[in-house]
């Protein structure tokens, strides 16, 4: 088993115990059965970046407990979790497994890259309270707080419909809470157990999971600087995939940008394969660089379309929405119907009056200004103090990913660079189907300018003193895609 625990360098309880109480879980989850052999001291001390004796003393105290018996020239082995008299239900047993990561929690005042989210000191509180106020003073407000359609708000509806200049005739719009309940939606309805699903690899670790937790079996789809490898689509259709989630612009890790003729291309494979494209398209309004590229829905009828208002607006108000042919959303709205009866038509009031009046707007402008000082400071300081790192800097979004030097673990990484100050996400919680050891997510548009300069300068120095001479490394890659 992959033993990958989280731990803090600066919490007042020691290393040792930290690693034993991960150990003693996982014996009392049943994810370490009787019998199993734990890695030897050394082996694991390597893996994790600790010193040998730290994970004896962690052993010592397992075995203490009865949980490992050590045998001298075979190794540790488990012998079981500890019976509790009071437990009445082994909930470990009763409840479904999780597919989830921990993600783990940076401590306060640490520069933290690790949140791929919009800075709320942009918000435009003021604007926002008054679009507010206007609803609540409306005729309106009794039949908002009455229970309303699970398909969303119907004024709502019809101006995203407009607004987004894509929809057929043949379509219908779904409105949902957030992107996230969008994707989950679409995964009830289109995959069953055992089907094939390709997916961006790096990709966002809760889209991801959402179809492991149906059932589905996954294929990465490998990144490249362009977007997703052609190659590799060729491949997962050859080898059956039935639906393909793809990020077109700005990519959640990478950055990454498909361009106009790939997308064409990419389109023309998935009709001849038969294969469904869900178009996660919630990135595509903060550009900061480059022209407006077709959205893969306005090139073919059948992609799905997925859309949110929490990356220009707020994330908090959790609003996105489903663009599809009618069937499709029908079903869709079948199942979110039993989910939650109806979605939450004061909030969704709330969004109309903001973007019908205007803020939303000027606000997407102040976000795009906003990012594109972010991008540069990341640029500047990249250039700097990361020149022993490979990376693509993106034309919008925001997300950088940064691939380590040969030899480094961004996981093993992650604790020194806490405690040197600054936070990130490593690569191994972006993976489907491949390690993904040496890379990692910058997310860098919910900081200030001079925190994104005086992160990446830390992190550098963190990758510096992990023995790399970064004179010697190579130069990174720093076109705009």
């Amino acid at each position: 088993m992959d033993i990958r625990p989280e731990l803090d360098l600066n919490s007042d309880v020691p290393l040792y115990r930290q690693l034993g109480g991960y150990l003693q879980t996982l014996i009392g989850n049943g994810d370490l059965l009787p019998g199993d052999r734990l890695p030897p001291t050394r082996e694991l001390a390597g893996q994790l970046g600790l010193n040998r004796t730290t994970v004896s003393a962690a052993y010592e105290l397992l075995e203490g407990d009865g949980l490992i018996k050590g045998s001298v020239g075979r190794g540790s082995f488990v012998c079981g979790a500890p019976q509790r008299e009071t437990e009445t239900v082994n909930w470990s047993r009763a409840l479904t497994p999780s597919v989830a990561t921990p993600m783990g929690s940076s401590r306060p005042g640490l520069i933290n890259f690790s949140a791929s989210r919009p800075s709320e000191k942009l918000f435009p509180v003021k604007e926002f309270r008054e679009c507010c106020e206007e609803v609540l003073r409306s005729d309106r407000l009794r039949s908002l707080l009455q229970l309303g359609s699970p398909g969303g708000y119907e004024p709502l509806r019809a101006f995203l419909l407009r607004r987004s200049g894509l929809a057929r005739e043949t379509d219908d719009i779904l409105i949902t809470n957030g992107c996230q309940q969008a994707v989950d939606l679409l995964r009830r309805a289109l995959v069953r157990p055992g089907v094939k699903v390709a997916l961006e690899e790096p990709v966002y670790p809760g889209l991801r999971n959402l179809f492991l937790e149906g059932g589905a079996e996954l294929i990465g789809l490998q990144m490249t600087p362009e977007g997703v490898d052609l190659y590799s689509l060729r491949q997962a259709l050859e080898a059956g995939a039935k639906v393909i989630v793809l990020t077109p612009s700005f990519q959640n890790p990478t950055g990454a940008t498909i361009p106009a003729a790939a997308r064409k291309l990419i389109l023309s494979l998935t009709r001849a394969a038969g294969a469904i494209v869900i178009e996660n398209d919630i990135y595509s309004e903060l550009a900061y660089a480059g022209g407006e590229l077709p959205r893969l829905k306005s090139l073919d009828p059948n992609v799905i379309l997925l859309g949110s208002f929490s990356k220009i607006a707020f994330p908090g108000m959790r609003c996105g929405w489903i663009i599809a042919p009618k069937p499709v959303i029908a079903r869709a709205t079948e199942l979110k119907q039993l989910a939650d009866l109806h979605t939450d038509q004061l909030s969704q009031a709330f969004l109309l009056q903001f973007a019908e009046s205007g803020p939303l707007e000027a606000h997407q402008a102040k976000m795009i200004a906003a990012g594109k000082e972010r991008l540069r400071a990341v640029e500047q300081a990249a250039r700097k103090h990361l020149s022993a790192c490979k990376f693509t800097l993106p034309n919008g979004g925001m997300n950088l990913w940064l691939d380590l030097p040969d030899g480094l673990d961004a996981s093993a990484l992650r604790g020194l660079a806490q405690q040197a100050g600054v936070d990130y996400l490593p690569g191994r919680y972006f993976s489907v189907s491949r390690p993904l050891d040496s890379g990692l997510r910058l997310s860098f548009a919910g900081l200030e300018p001079n925190e994104i300069r005086r992160g990446i300068e830390l992190l550098g120095g963190v990758i510096g003193n992990a023995g790399v001479p970064r004179e010697e490394a190579s130069r990174p890659t720093l076109a705009m895609v």
